[in-house]
């Protein structure tokens, strides 16, 4: 659990930073912290996925929390490094940002790891927290004000549910740890009405915190609202701890009972995917479009869920991975090219592939990935996610699912369009150094996970 210690001591060393005015250590600092955080949880894998309980069994650091800690720890790494002038242009507090951030991953670190339902609470809501101060860090901004403002109380509205589930679950079963509660599940002839209630409560909680539908609402106005980089956080590091914690809930203490929750969730993930996919067609702003896009992503990844399996862990793991990297693309062209045409409007990118061929290109990328296209790991991560519900459910399901991301096709490819296909008589785009290596190496990881799977299907 060194990775924990780690990610709750860092910031604390970067607020002193700041306090010393040490502006420019800041970033440096943090990517090192990371790298090490990274390489401890790293050494936490074994063949045999064995791990000793920890805390007295509230946590659990097995190869699927390091899978997922992994990841979420990359992909931060990856934003912030497309944040060396972007937290500058908009505070003089820069310290605040990368300290906040990295008490946020420390809570993503207990989601992905915990063996006791007071430990899901405490990590979601150390997530939680820090993203609503995130969310409205732009004090001069009306709309990052108003995003903070939703965020907030649909989360606190969240939260309410998540815990009346909890209580129910602790009042049915006795325990708050996984295993007991499985074993509670296992022995009864017959459950508890109580804990059914709590089973629908916990679903409604953590579908908030997904952004799966019907409960998305403050998804597309936050999402916009924020910053682009704190959006970027949201969307990849936040979704991909989120779903985590509700796979090895539900893989672990509710798997005997899936008769009853799994039409529901069924139900919701169908929802889900026509409403972010259809939604996403009428948007005109790129980054309004990524938000209903990220809905309609929840809803593959609940197929996952759905269709309940030993392949499940594998398929969430490989499809937040893709997600995570192409929507780091995407956040980070959207940065450039707003600051050079002021708008995120789809016109904005009109002849990049001109005025920037590089950026183009990545960008291409990273959305025929969203859209699952072969060769690349958004194909890879549908394919992994389709094969599980196919083994669980009729052929028609998996065919909604087609549909939808046949949809998708037409709104990722927009941008494609606007890119080649339209002029603009704006001048060349220039790309810093560091925004060359975090785009150029996420495209090369999207391409290689497309072509090669292996080299991360089994780490779990």
């Amino acid at each position: 659990m060194n990775t924990l210690i780690l990610l709750s001591v860092l910031p604390i060393l970067v607020l002193y930073l700041g306090l010393f005015k040490a502006k420019n250590a800041l970033l440096p600092v943090t990517i090192v912290g990371l790298l090490g955080a990274l390489a401890l949880a790293v050494a936490a894998w074994t063949k045999t996925n064995s791990a000793l309980p920890i805390y007295h069994g509230m946590m659990r650091f097995d190869n699927f929390s390091v899978a997922f800690s992994s990841i979420t720890v990359i992909s931060t790494a990856f934003i912030l490094l497309l944040s060396k002038e972007y937290f500058e242009r908009i505070s003089s507090h820069v310290a605040e940002y990368y300290a906040i951030i990295l008490f946020s991953l420390a809570g993503i670190i207990v989601m992905v790891s915990y063996y006791n339902l007071t430990m899901l609470f405490v990590g979601i809501e150390i997530m939680s927290v820090s993203l609503y101060i995130l969310a409205g860090i732009k004090k001069s901004d009306f709309a990052s004000n108003e995003a903070a403002l939703k965020y907030f109380l649909m989360g606190a509205f969240s939260t309410g549910f998540l815990l009346f589930g909890i209580a129910l679950i602790y009042g049915a079963s006795g325990s708050f740890n996984l295993d007991m509660i499985h074993k509670w599940v296992l022995a009864q002839q017959k459950i508890d009405p109580m804990f059914y209630i709590g089973i629908m409560l916990i679903i409604v909680g953590l579908c908030f915190k997904v952004g799966a539908a019907p409960f998305h609402f403050w998804t597309p106005d936050v999402y916009e609202g924020s910053p682009t980089l704190i959006t970027a956080y949201m969307s990849t590091v936040a979704k991909t701890a989120a779903f985590a914690a509700f796979l090895r809930l539900f893989s672990i203490c509710f798997a005997p009972l899936s008769d009853f929750w799994m039409p529901v969730l069924l139900v919701i993930t169908i929802i889900t995917l026509f409403i972010g996919n259809i939604t996403a067609l009428y948007q005109q702003s790129f980054k309004r479009m990524l938000a209903f896009s990220s809905i309609s992503h929840a809803g593959y990844l609940l197929f996952a869920i759905v269709a309940l399996g030993s392949t499940s862990a594998n398929s969430v793991f490989v499809y937040s991975t893709a997600y995570s990297i192409a929507s780091i693309i995407a956040f980070g062209a959207l940065i450039l090219v707003q600051q050079q045409a002021g708008t995120d409007n789809f016109e904005a990118f009109n002849g990049l592939g001109k005025r920037n061929p590089f950026l183009a290109l990545v960008l291409t990328v990273a959305m025929l990935s969203l859209a699952g296209i072969p060769l690349t790991a958004g194909f890879i991560g549908k394919f992994f996610v389709f094969s599980g519900a196919l083994s669980q459910y009729q052929t028609t399901m998996v065919i909604l699912a087609v549909v939808n991301a046949i949809i998708s096709i037409f709104y990722y490819f927009r941008v494609i369009i606007a890119m080649y296909f339209r002029s603009s008589d704006r001048e060349e785009l220039a790309v810093p150094g560091y925004f060359t290596f975090v785009l150029g190496l996420s495209a090369i990881l999207t391409i290689a996970i497309g072509v090669y799977p292996g080299f991360i299907a089994n780490l779990i």
